[in-house]
């Protein structure tokens, strides 16, 4: 992995990026974008996340985030994603209404059996991409990305229309998770 997608300054904000493994399309079900939503809430509460940007696309998350209690962001975003692949694949298990739960279930058992360091399923791919924010410049060129995603994906035709984003927090609204730090172009 390059020097340029590691976390090496703990206090900086980070974009990051973190996809399904396989890209498979699993958050076309809202409970499974709601795991997220109160894991990254949990995480501004008790784990000291600032959170600044956010999008849950189909099959993979962007996020703009700052450690801010002293953890180093990679453990941070190790243990979010941890627990939210252990909650998501559960909640597959035993989603009644869940008609890929085998196919599913079978990309993450024949994912996990290729990397040594998971016991059975693997959700997430292990690359992040962290690009530590150093600049405003930067900063807001992410933040535009990050929220003009699921309008480049014809989701929806304007960015603050995007429930599953914090772009309804940058338009003057409240969105769906608490505390969003809205930067502000100077």
């Amino acid at each position: 992995m390059s020097r340029n997608y590691k976390f090496n300054n703990p206090e900086a904000a980070y974009f990051v990026s973190f996809a399904v493994v396989e890209w498979l399309d699993v958050f076309t079900r809202n409970e499974y974008k709601n795991i997220l939503i109160d894991s990254l809430q949990f995480c501004q509460k008790e784990k000291g996340m600032e959170i600044y940007a956010w999008c849950i696309m189909t099959n993979h998350v962007h996020l703009i985030f700052r450690s801010i209690k002293g953890q180093k962001p990679e453990l941070l975003l190790g243990d979010f994603k941890r627990f939210t692949s252990k909650a998501i694949v559960k909640s597959i298990i035993n989603n009644p209404k869940e008609s890929r739960k085998e196919f599913l279930l079978e990309q993450f058992i024949k994912t996990g059996k290729k990397s040594s360091n998971v016991n059975k399923y693997q959700f997430w791919r292990h690359d992040n991409k962290p690009i530590e924010l150093w600049s405003n410049k930067v900063i807001f060129q992410k933040i535009n990305y990050i929220h003009n995603n699921p309008v480049e994906e014809g989701l929806v035709f304007r960015a603050e229309d995007y429930t599953y984003s914090s772009a309804v927090d940058y338009s003057g609204e409240k969105g769906m998770i608490d505390d969003i730090i809205v930067v502000r172009e100077l």
